[in-house]
């Protein structure tokens, strides 16, 4: 049994191609259609919020790329080609439409998705956020952006962000100043 289907999502019945997926999240699972339907409409969606925190200052690092495709791979039990794609698909989707897609695909992702996948997708924002070693004032923006599209409350989000507080950039400057 592989980590989606433990998740939800695995084999159950595909849900029709036209049923309101974003183009966005479309065109990914175009390109995985050996996939099944369920899994691979997830991964898009996944990768697509992965690439929008990675994307927030504008700039996508090798560091949050790697992160991106690691997490990719292990949740999807993906061939290493298969990531490849849908790493390098989410991030050029975002990049071309992220002003447009990026709420359409997290709350398409929020539809879907258990309240665990929620909360494990907002963990994995955070650690793409902190690929780079920091988590920086635009990309701790974008999570909040993020966890708020997908329904968590301001505590909910605070607590996630409190543990990857060693990473935040903010939090270093104010170290810095004392004593």
């Amino acid at each position: 049994m592989g980590i989606l289907d433990i998740l939800g999502v695995g084999r159950g019945t595909p849900r029709p191609a036209d049923s309101g997926a974003t183009d966005t999240v479309q065109r990914i699972v175009s390109e995985l259609e050996a996939l099944d339907a369920t899994q691979a409409r997830y991964l898009a969606g996944f990768a697509y919020v992965l690439s929008r925190v990675a994307n927030a200052d504008s700039t996508i690092c090798v560091n949050e790329t790697e992160a991106m495709r690691e997490i990719v791979q292990k949740l999807g039990h993906l061939s290493e080609a298969q990531t490849l794609l849908v790493v390098e698909i989410a991030k050029s989707q975002t990049r071309l439409l992220g002003g447009t897609e990026n709420y359409l695909v997290t709350r398409e992702f929020r539809d879907v998705a258990t309240d665990a996948q929620r909360l494990e997708l907002l963990d994995c924002v955070f650690a793409v956020a902190a690929a780079d070693g920091t988590i920086c004032s635009i990309e701790e923006s974008q999570t909040g952006q993020i966890a708020k599209e997908l329904g968590f409350t301001q505590p909910e989000y605070a607590a996630a962000l409190a543990g990857h507080a060693e990473h935040r950039s903010v939090l270093r400057l104010l170290r810095n100043r004392e004593p």
